[in-house]
């Protein structure tokens, strides 16, 4: 049976922090619109306090998560033990997109590592945490990260993500605009 809490607990902290591998899930408001999830990993997520939380997004094939939050702010983050006991960890909130050079940018960006292909922090104010058994999810075991990322990002150097984000970034499967989409207007 699932648990529901108004807030992030030390436990559930501790939970996250074990994790090599999170997923994002946010939608349109319209119903044909697409879902989207997406698998994220490389040390990205922070507990920033029992109702908020960040994580900072790289350059990628496309731009969902900003184009969902600016639309309505839904989001939810689910954590899985892939190791160890079972859990599933479910964080609900409303979350807003943080670019490079916007008045949040530095009070966010100093709890990352920030890379070259560092594209937005995405930050998000929980109001529900849902935990549940888990008994269902397979065991893996963590072998590491991969560096492809950043290879790419490296080989791709300041002006070609830029171009990249301009053909990639601007807008969401289904036409939504992206935050980087106002910024450039």
């Amino acid at each position: 049976m699932g648990k529901f809490h108004e807030s992030i607990l030390p436990t559930h902290q501790e939970f996250i922090k074990k994790q090599h591998l999170f997923f994002v899930c946010t939608a349109p408001l319209d119903a044909s619109g697409h879902i989207n999830i997406s698998p994220k990993g490389l040390d990205t997520f922070r507990v920033l306090s029992d109702k908020k939380v960040a994580y900072m997004d790289f350059i990628g094939s496309g731009n969902e998560t900003s184009a969902h939050t600016l639309e309505n702010g839904r989001i939810t983050f689910m954590f899985c033990a892939f190791q160890g006991p079972p859990n599933i960890l479910r964080l609900y909130g409303k979350g807003v997109t943080v670019l490079p050079g916007t008045e949040h940018w530095e009070e966010y960006a100093q709890h990352f590592n920030l890379y070259p292909s560092t594209r937005q922090i995405i930050v998000a104010d929980i109001d529900l945490v849902g935990t549940s058994c888990g008994y269902g999810v397979p065991l893996y075991e963590y072998s590491g990260e991969r560096r492809i990322l950043f290879d790419w990002a490296e080989r791709k150097g300041e002006a070609g993500l830029s171009t990249y984000i301009q053909e990639k970034n601007l807008k969401s499967l289904d036409g939504l605009p992206t935050d980087y989409a106002l910024k450039n207007n």
